[in-house]
């Protein structure tokens, strides 16, 4: 009765035919017990050149101090609180699909989550070295935290936002990195049972005893839901806390309560996209073409293209909310940014945000894959300048204009940021070196009920009336993994 339970008018999740649990095991380790390709060792190599350019750049701040970046009296953020929110946006899709959408019982984000949930992890860590470094003494960031001290108890100032950020960001982090490590012990005990000599005592150490028992499998659902109840506050508050940042200051172009739910929206916007930017490549070099399909990939257009409507509006209420105060030095800050000396990022960022996204309202857009790859990084390009807007423009024109200062990045705040891409993407390549980047366990699931093969057979005995299956299979004409000439023979 499960292959019956899903209506044959649904796309497929799973496409290819003689798919089996065992090929899809073969499939999703492929990567991991092989010898990596030649296009691996390229994207590896050139991620780590982007590293070492992080490590040198890092070093060469705290050795010569912060002075070495572009900031000044008045802009006192620029480049490197730009580059934190920036990070702390991408890592929400993560969180987002993992637990929301698990919550929601949205079956097509299996194929997705594993990887989205890595990338959240990659993120929140790049987003946290840019507080190390801006802190100008790192060796201090303990005293963050409320620890005693031989004189008393050494409180740390909880009237700072900034604070709030130490707390909500380091739960975000401990939190996802559970939910993620929790997913992947089902995944690790396979690769342990096929492994030999040191990897398969690697593996099983990692897979802390997993026995794919029912009670096992009882539990690890449960955990499961626990976690996915547990982020989903998550997803609203971290980015939430981040945004009072702003919010919380007297700053022209700050001091609204719009910021919260924009930025929240600005975060999964900016998250889905960088989710698309990794995972079409993926899906092609790593030959998953079969388990992340199109149907996934016009699912997160559609989110993009939701969520980049919603900063759409956002913007403009935030220009509306400024004529509308009559406050002159909030009507100011807007106008610098529209026609001041930054308008070039202003209008970079209204052209990638709000313009770009509304190209997915065409589905041969949404479904075409080299066009779904630049805009999702056309994108995440308007979600740098979004914060590069709020930050530099706001605060290069003070109160006094005898405190006016421009921002001009220097080499050091340009290999930080490009550094820091390096970085993540080294993380991420070698996460689908030695870990499964699809949940096979998840993805199996959905075999008898969700895939291209099981809803065939339905068609094949008979239990589709013929209108039905006309309008199924041509569904199937986007999909690029499916054999069309199959059906054609039908």
């Amino acid at each position: 009765m499960a292959s019956h339970s899903e209506s044959i008018i649904r796309e497929p999740l799973i496409t290819g035919k003689d798919i089996t649990y065992a090929k899809i095991t073969n499939d999703v380790l492929r990567p991991v017990e092989n010898m990596p390709g030649k296009a691996w060792w390229i994207g590896f190599s050139v991620a780590s050149l982007g590293a070492l350019l992080w490590v040198f750049a890092i070093s060469w701040t705290f050795w010569f101090g912060l002075g070495e970046w572009g900031l000044n009296k008045t802009v006192g953020w620029a480049w490197d609180i730009t580059g934190f929110v920036w990070w702390v946006g991408i890592g929400h899709a993560g969180t987002l699909i993992s637990a929301v959408l698990l919550l929601f019982r949205q079956n097509w984000r299996n194929s997705i989550n594993r990887s989205a949930e890595a990338m959240t992890i990659f993120a929140v860590i790049c987003a946290a070295t840019y507080i190390a470094a801006h802190m100008g003494r790192p060796w201090m960031a303990v005293y963050s935290l409320p620890l005693p001290n031989q004189y008393g108890s050494l409180w740390v100032n909880w009237n700072s936002p900034l604070i709030w950020d130490v707390f909500a960001i380091s739960t975000y982090f401990s939190v996802s990195l559970v939910f993620w490590y929790t997913g992947l012990l089902p995944d690790i005990a396979t690769i342990r049972d096929r492994a030999q000599g040191l990897r398969r005592k690697i593996y099983s150490v990692l897979s802390f005893g997993w026995t794919g028992s029912v009670k096992t499998w009882q539990r690890f659902e449960t955990v499961s839901l626990i976690l996915a109840g547990v982020s989903t506050p998550l997803v609203l508050s971290v980015h939430t806390i981040v945004s009072m940042d702003f919010a919380t200051s007297l700053e022209p172009g700050w001091h609204t309560t719009i910021f919260p739910p924009y930025f929240v929206a600005g975060a999964i916007f900016s998250g889905f996209a960088m989710v698309q930017t990794l995972l079409l490549i993926a899906r092609k070099v790593l030959g998953l073409e079969n388990y992340i399909t199109m149907f996934h990939i016009e699912s997160m257009n559609k989110i993009i293209m939701l969520t980049g409507s919603i900063v759409g509006v956002a913007y403009l209420t935030e220009l509306f909310i400024a004529f509308y105060s009559q406050n002159e030095y909030e009507q100011y800050a807007f106008a610098n940014r529209i026609s001041g000396p930054y308008w070039w990022a202003y209008w970079s960022m209204m052209t990638c945000n709000v313009i770009t996204p509304q190209l997915f309202w065409f589905k041969k857009i949404r479904t075409n894959i080299p066009l779904s790859w630049v805009l999702s990084i056309v994108v995440n390009i308007g979600m740098w300048f979004e914060r590069f807007v709020i930050i530099v423009t706001s605060l290069h024109r003070d109160f006094i204009p005898s405190s006016w200062a421009m921002f001009y990045p220097t080499w050091v705040d340009v290999s930080v940021f490009i550094g820091s891409i390096g970085v993540f993407f080294t993380m991420f390549l070698l996460f689908i070196r030695v870990l499964p980047s699809v949940a096979m366990a998840e993805v199996k699931l959905l075999l008898k009920s969700s895939s291209e093969q099981s809803k065939k057979k339905l068609m094949e005995e008979g239990h589709v009336v013929p209108a039905e299956a006309e309008f199924y299979i041509a569904s199937l004409e986007k999909f690029d993994s499916v054999d069309q000439s199959e059906y054609l023979k039908a």
